[in-house]
């Protein structure tokens, strides 16, 4: 039992860096970086689950977004915490709106599984979507702009010391 969770862990944090690397030598500006994770942290706080893909990339489309980065950010909602995420969005949006809809049912999490289970509990957990993904994205945009420009110039440095160290020779 240790040992598996140990490897689930090591795994878990491979796959981090691995996003982290991956979004940092995207081959767009900082901006678009950004902006395109901001978006794809911003859906995935939606509960649209079979669609949070889609409307990502068109978002990403429409504001001129990275579309890698936009699919990469909709994972903060990922199969594994999908329950527990859906269930905080709709404590978030009961407490919010003046209406007292059906209970969350983490057995029913597609969107249209929500929609029929009744319009009042998709929209507290739209509620709860757009009350906690707008400040969320807010921060990721600016958290991940700061990252990408420290990441190129400290990668630029590397490769400069690099190439100044060559001539020396």
């Amino acid at each position: 039992m240790h040992t598996e969770l140990v490897s689930r862990w090591v795994r878990l944090r491979r796959w981090i860096r691995y996003s982290y690397l991956r979004i940092m030598r995207l081959g767009a500006t900082p901006h678009c970086i950004a902006l395109g994770l901001a978006l794809g942290i911003f859906i995935g706080f939606m509960p649209i689950v079979p669609f949070q893909t889609v409307a990502v990339l068109t978002l990403a489309f429409i504001f001129k977004g990275n579309k890698i980065a936009a699919a990469l950010g909709t994972w903060i909602s990922n199969p594994i915490d999908l329950p527990f995420f859906y269930y905080g969005l709709y404590l978030v949006g009961r407490w919010v709106l003046p209406f007292d809809g059906p209970g969350f049912d983490p057995k029913h999490l597609e969107m249209s599984q929500l929609i029929a289970t009744g319009w009042e509990l998709f929209a507290m957990m739209v509620t709860g979507g757009l009350l906690l993904g707008i400040p969320a994205s807010i921060a990721t945009y600016f958290i991940t702009r700061r990252m990408v420009v420290g990441y190129r110039k400290r990668r630029m440095l590397r490769l400069l010391r690099k190439r100044l160290g060559r001539k020396a020779k």
